[in-house]
């Protein structure tokens, strides 16, 4: 049994008053709902208060915080409380930090640390009561360590004690869900603190055309020049507080201001420094991100200026890419920022947007489940046992980033078709990373590559350890590895205090790996880097374009400067996107990447790659090819293209294509097609005698006439070889040819002797002569037995038409008189008589067209 803990003196704080209504709830229910607003206590009072409870058992309170900085803030508030040192009656335990010892009895821990408890023992031995606080941020590993306890609750640990603390008006619901999964299934208590706040007397002020960081930073020195006390500035992101610093860090500043930064990825110096109050004869503005609205107190405030803009991960589940979009807060968002100026005494806020503006905005922020990566998420309940809908979550995940998670899932081998955790999910679980990682970093030792992957993992998680804007910095994932396994590199960029962060997480990573207190030297392997993102990243490899540009896996496109050191690489494994940047660039540019040879590609996708045999016509070369390809989604690896063999399936394409190309590609001659035509009109003239061979008919009945002919073919030239007269002729009965020609001839002898081509091509048979050639005609020409007459067109000397007659006796005796006047001034040297029926023929060849 741990020694009893120091007695925390009576405070003034708001909370103080519904402590005996918790104890109460708590020892009679097991479960509550705390809702207070910031400020009334509720995160440092509560868990000291209730140590010495009967139920308790000496056993621990675990204190969930969703955020490292608020956790540790608040471990250290909870110690000073009791006049001694974190790690003693009051503990701490997040990713980066643990101090905890013996006496411990109220732990607070925070990012998955208590799911990463849980998965290992679902009755988490020696704990009393689990407290969830700011649950009305709806972090995403908070909703699910609620949701874990829950389950595991009834089966394994109906004595635990559950108490979640809201600073705004959701208890009711968390209220409902927590007592849904109780033995009497009721709504759980809620115990409500009225809280403690001043008045705060708003100031709209909207800059039309400034940037919300010049926006924020003339509106701080405003409030330096009109208010007394500290000021907390909201701002969207680390990038908007650094430019605010640098902006109120130069010229007009008074002497006596001290600007503070103050977000996550900040050292624990640099985030103490932040929250300690100002000494005497001093003010300090503290710049921070969203972490100061409910989660951390900052002493001294009575001053705010607000941003109005938060920064949230959306998952993008076409890409699988998550990206960081700055957008405008909630109204609930601004209330609650608002609230921080009211603290101890009348207050001030400044808004850099419109009170019109204000009104349009959304009541609450979405909640992380609805637009977060839920790979970890997914991951985390496969290996847990209970599917999703068992589960006791305030909303339940969108279904279609769940699935993308699952199916990401399965890429990475850690689960298997039925979502059910395999072995090496189990062990990726265990790693407090994304999944991607925590496979990379799984897997690496058995490529040896155990540093390089560390060093890549801690890049990828913290900030880069490149200075400038991103579409300044190479993308090199490789570099930036160098620089953190090796001390002696160096690098033109090199942000050192951000190098000296990653390195501390890398060699934090390597210990939680092989249990090392620090790095193991790096390979001598130069693509060993690519080699490991791509065990992280197998569904975005990339295939190189040309000119800096690449073709991702899934098809969507990314692209380097070309001056870039990977434009020259074949291939890519792409960890980080961003927006082009450009207006000539539409894909995403690639941020960081690696290279890859092929071999290690293929290793990397496994099974993936696909091995295909397609028969297809190339129209490049206008012929049947087999083409082998190796791909992997939009990747092509490999392509060899080769003639085709006899067979079947070559059978069945060459048909194909000769159907598609309604029969082009066959050899015809000018006597096929005369032949075709002149059948055709013998089918239109006497019907079913004759077979239909129009094209239609023909490309109808291609297995019957063509097929048997391309037994051995293998290509374009098997085709040309066809002789399609000789085909014709077969379909119509070569018996039959002699009866065709005297029924419909091909050709017909005039008056001169020539004998001119009968063409069937049109509506009705139609000879083309001259005039001299009939001369002497004094009946209309006419095919089968005088029943069919002819179209005449008559041709000129030049063998132009010059008319055409269905009635050549009657343009005889009519209009050709006024022909005859015509063609006698053109061409003297001919004989136009003036009866052509009584004239004799000339034989005089006329003149080509």
């Amino acid at each position: 049994m741990p020694p009893s803990p120091p007695r925390l003196p009576l405070t003034d704080l708001p909370v103080e008053e519904c402590v005996d209504s918790l104890r109460v709830a708590l020892a009679e229910q097991g479960h509550a709902v705390l809702q207070a607003p910031p400020g009334a206590g509720k995160t440092t009072i509560v868990p000291l208060r209730l140590l010495d409870e009967a139920w308790l058992e000496g056993g621990r309170i675990l204190v969930l915080e969703p955020r490292r900085l608020a956790a540790r803030a608040a471990a250290h508030r909870m110690a000073a409380l009791l006049g001694e040192d974190v790690g003693g009656t009051v503990g701490l335990q997040t990713r980066d930090e643990r101090k905890v010892g013996r006496s411990t009895r109220v732990e607070v821990v925070t990012e998955g640390i208590l799911t990463r408890r849980l998965q290992r023992d679902p009755s988490l031995p020696g704990v009393g009561l689990v407290v969830f606080d700011e649950v009305h941020e709806r972090n995403l590993q908070a909703d699910l360590g609620l949701a874990l306890v829950l389950d595991a609750r009834p089966i394994v640990r109906p004595d635990l004690r559950v108490l979640a603390m809201s600073a705004t008006l959701d208890a009711e619901r968390f209220a409902a869900l927590i007592g849904a999964r109780s033995d009497d299934a009721a709504t759980a208590p809620v115990v409500t603190s009225e809280g403690r706040s001043f008045p705060v007397h708003l100031r709209w002020r909207p800059q039309p055309g400034s940037t919300p960081a010049d926006a924020v930073t003339t509106t701080v020195r405003e409030a330096l020049g009109s208010e007394d006390g500290d000021v907390l500035v909201f701002l969207a992101g680390a990038a908007d507080i650094r430019r605010v610093e640098r902006a109120l860090k130069g010229t007009g500043r008074p002497a006596w201001v001290d600007v503070r930064p103050l977000y996550g990825a900040l050292t624990l110096a640099e985030q103490d420094l932040a929250l300690a109050p100002s000494p005497a004869g001093r003010r300090r503005v503290v710049l921070a991100t969203d972490i100061a609205e409910t989660s951390l107190t900052v002493d001294g405030v009575r001053v705010v200026v607000d941003s109005g803009q938060v920064r949230t991960p959306h998952h993008d589940p076409r890409t699988g890419l998550t990206r960081l979009r700055t957008g405008a807060c909630s109204k609930a968002s601004t209330d609650q920022r608002t609230g921080r100026a009211g603290r101890v005494e009348p207050g001030v806020a400044y808004r850099v947007w419109s009170e019109g503006e204000q009104a349009t905005r959304s009541p609450f922020a979405r909640p992380e489940i609805a637009t977060a990566d839920l790979a970890s998420f997914a991951l985390e309940v496969a290996v847990w046992g209970t599917p999703v809908d068992d589960l006791a979550l305030l909303d339940q995940p969108p279904s279609g980033p769940l699935a993308a998670a699952q199916e990401l899932l399965r890429e990475l081998g850690a689960v298997d078709g039925d979502d059910r955790a395999t072995s090496l999910g189990t062990q990726m679980v265990g790693l407090p990373v994304h999944p991607r990682l925590a496979r990379m970093l799984v897997q690496a030792d058995d490529l040896g590559l155990v540093a390089e992957a560390c060093g890549a993992a801690a890049v990828l998680e913290e900030r880069d350890v490149l200075r400038g804007r991103p579409h300044e910095r190479p993308a090199d994932l490789a570099e930036r590895v160098r620089l953190v396994l090796d001390p002696s590199s160096s690098h033109p960029m090199v942000d050192d205090g951000a190098l000296r962060h990653v390195r501390r997480r890398a060699t934090d990573l390597a210990r939680r790996v092989l249990d090392r207190r620090k790095l193991p030297s790096p390979s001598s392997d130069p693509g060993g880097v690519g080699r490991v993102l791509a065990l992280a990243y197998p569904d975005r490899v990339a295939q190189a374009m040309g000119g800096g540009r690449f073709r991702l896996r899934h098809g969507a496109g990314g692209w380097v400067d070309e001056s870039d050191a990977l434009a020259g690489e074949a291939f890519l494994v792409v960890a980080q996107v961003g927006d082009p940047g450009r207006s000539d660039r539409t894909d995403d540019r690639i941020l960081l990447a690696a290279g890859l040879d092929e071999q290690d590609l293929e290793r990397a996708a496994g099974v993936d790659v696909e091995r295909t045999v397609t028969l297809r016509w190339d129209a490049s070369a206008d012929d049947l090819r087999v083409r082998t390809e190796a791909r992997l989604g939009a990747i092509v690896l490999s392509s060899v293209d080769r003639r085709a063999e006899p067979g079947d399936e070559v059978r069945a394409a060459l048909l194909d294509q000769v159907r598609t190309t309604r029969l082009e590609v066959l050899p015809w001659s000018s006597s096929a097609r005369a032949l075709q035509h002149q059948v055709g009109y013998a089918h239109q003239a006497f019907g079913d005698q004759w077979p239909d061979l129009s094209d239609d008919a023909l490309i109808d009945s291609l297995d019957e006439w063509l097929e048997p002919r391309l037994h051995a073919a293998a290509g374009r030239k098997d085709l040309e070889k066809v002789d399609v007269r000789s085909v014709l002729r077969d379909l119509v009965g070569r018996h039959r040819v002699h009866e065709l020609d005297q029924l419909v001839p091909k050709e017909l002898k005039v008056a001169s002797g020539r004998t001119v081509p009968v063409s069937y091509e049109g509506d009705q048979p139609t000879i083309s002569a001259r005039p001299q050639d009939l001369f002497g005609t004094t009946t209309h020409p006419a095919i089968a037995g005088g029943r069919v007459p002819l179209v005449v067109e008559l041709l000129s000397p030049a063998g132009r038409p010059i008319q055409v007659t269905a009635d050549l006796p009657g343009f005889w005796a009519g209009s050709w008189n006024e022909v005859r006047k015509e063609m006698a001034g053109r061409y003297p040297k001919h004989d136009w008589p003036l009866d052509p029926a009584t004239a004799s023929p000339s034989r005089r060849p006329p003149r080509r067209r």
